[in-house]
């Protein structure tokens, strides 16, 4: 079911989309805890999910990188609802995707620039985008501070950007080896 929805088997993606799983459930088990007034532990683990994004769609293109969203959205909206409230998974899935189909077009348009700047523009301004939908339909209406705890995840997660580039560049000479047969077309990766 899950490689009808791709031109990629799932063998070829199923690595990113089992990342994808833990990460986002994980994130939305751990958003529901406040570290302080404007931080949640939710803020140090959802970047990775752009870190897996756009391995992805460095090793194998855009198309790859939606597949794995789309999967990993999937699962993880339904093992969320295992460990979070519906609320916070239906928000989580929708800020998801939206933050998910931000991060890919701009790392598309910026993919034939230095090897940082694409991943680093696109997790930023995907992570404007995702925080703000999140908050906003997982905690407004509800005598939480989201507003705040939105601006304090954020920040986190524009430094989590700036942290996850050295594991994206340690990992670019890697990033084939979990694709058993590298596409013709996959964009190469630049200097």
């Amino acid at each position: 079911m899950l490689s009808s929805c791709t031109s990629f088997p799932l063998r070829t993606l199923w690595l990113p989309v089992v990342a994808m799983l833990v990460v986002v459930t994980s994130s939305n088990y751990l958003v529901q805890f406040t570290l302080n007034d404007w931080l949640t532990w939710g803020a140090f683990t959802f970047p990775v999910a752009f870190l897996v994004t756009d391995l992805t769609n460095r090793a194998l293109g855009a198309d790859a990188a939606r597949s794995v969203a789309w999967m990993g959205f999937a699962m993880a909206v339904l093992a969320s609802i295992a460990v979070a409230p519906v609320r916070i998974a239906i928000a989580s899935g929708t800020a998801f995707l939206l933050g998910q189909w931000m991060d890919i077009v701009a790392f598309n348009r910026l993919r034939a620039l230095s090897w940082w700047k694409a991943p680093l523009i696109g997790s930023l301004l995907a992570s404007v985008l995702d925080t703000g939908v999140f908050f906003f339909l997982a905690f407004a209406g509800s005598d939480m501070d989201w507003k705040l705890l939105a601006l304090g995840d954020l920040s986190v997660k524009w430094l989590m950007a700036l942290t996850l580039l050295a594991p994206y560049k340690a990992l670019l000479p890697w990033i084939y080896v979990w694709v058993p047969t590298v596409r013709k077309d996959a964009p190469s990766t630049p200097a």
